[in-house]
């Protein structure tokens, strides 16, 4: 059994998190972090676990735990580590933005590998700090990445995906009340949202040639959680070639499968999984993938990570299902 930390505790990664890790098989959760929520039970704010935990909320870390799993705001995660020193064999999975991009990784002596399993399995099993992926970024590079293997990434893409309020976080804002999001539709961050570096670099690193625009419009859905992402760009090559580069990068892939049929949102909702789906027009390819930003786009990928690098079973304590209704 592995000893787990949190610190964010209260967000809705971190809810996420515990839910999976109080049914994995392999740790035991050692500590819950949060100044805000201090001495009350962790039930009490993720209401969910109420008869699965009895774990109290802590303003004080143990610095000897077996991995340690960051849930904090943007910026946050290295203000923390400057703060709070931990044991050299204690593994880190920073679920912030703070060390996706190269420029980031090193850190107080400490290399952080990128963590997408399907791009970067082998690394990620000899890695003692992860950066984990955006969620945005989870759902575009899986739908582009075969296609940068075979160096087929020659034109400009296209990219529209929208995502559910829960990808705003746990505190409120304007765009995420209730009376704002219900029955309503909206673009923010067009073609510079955050993700987009951390996507260019993982294409790069399978197609050094990469030089075309990503043209990203993310968009608000009136939905509370999950991801629709469409990308399409020029592609002179049969549906059938697509679908054979596709299978064949994703074969040792657990958690990522593709359709030969239309694909929906519930399809992946509450699961670790990405369903993507290709389809030709004219010259044209379209891929749509779909992942829940709470799982396979934060805690369900982390958790994914730590399995790898602890050598349990990649799908450990993420057997997870959807519902269709």
């Amino acid at each position: 059994m592995i000893k787990v930390g949190i610190v964010g505790g209260a967000g809705y990664t971190a809810g996420e998190l515990i839910r999976l890790l109080v049914h994995h098989s392999k740790v035991e959760l050692d500590f819950v972090y949060s100044t805000s929520n201090a001495g009350n039970n962790i039930y009490e704010v993720h209401q969910d676990l109420l008869g699965l935990i009895n774990l109290k909320f802590t303003d004080s870390i143990n610095s000897k735990v077996d991995v340690l799993f960051l849930c904090l705001g943007h910026g946050n995660s290295k203000k923390f580590l400057e703060e709070y020193k931990f044991s050299e064999n204690t593994k880190i999975i920073d679920l912030s933005n703070d060390f996706r991009l190269k420029k980031d990784a090193f850190f107080q002596e400490k290399n952080f590998v990128y963590g997408l399993p399907e791009l970067k399995k082998e690394t990620i099993k000899s890695a003692n700090n992860i950066a984990n992926p955006g969620c945005f970024a989870t759902a575009i590079q899986l739908a582009l990445l075969p296609l940068a293997a075979d160096n087929l990434l020659k034109n400009t893409i296209h990219i529209n995906a929208t995502t559910g309020s829960t990808g705003a976080g746990v505190s409120p804002s304007e765009t995420t009340h209730f009376s704002w999001r219900d029955n309503n539709f909206s673009v923010y961050k067009a073609f510079t949202h955050q993700h987009l570096g951390e996507i260019e670099e993982s294409i790069e690193s399978l197609q050094k040639s990469f030089s075309k625009e990503l043209f990203f419009i993310p968009n608000r859905g009136n939905f509370s959680r999950g991801i629709f992402a469409s990308v399409y760009l020029e592609f002179d090559k049969d549906i059938e070639v697509a679908y054979k580069l596709f299978d064949d990068f994703y074969k040792e892939a657990p958690f990522t499968h593709i359709s030969k049929t239309p694909i929906h949102l519930k399809q992946v909702v509450n699961t670790n999984n990405c369903f993507l789906h290709l389809e030709k027009y004219k010259n044209t390819l379209l891929i749509t993938s779909v992942i829940d930003n709470l799982l396979k786009g934060a805690s369900g990928q982390a958790i994914q990570n730590m399995n790898l690098m602890f050598g349990f079973n990649e799908t450990e304590g993420l057997q997870l299902k959807a519902s269709s209704f």
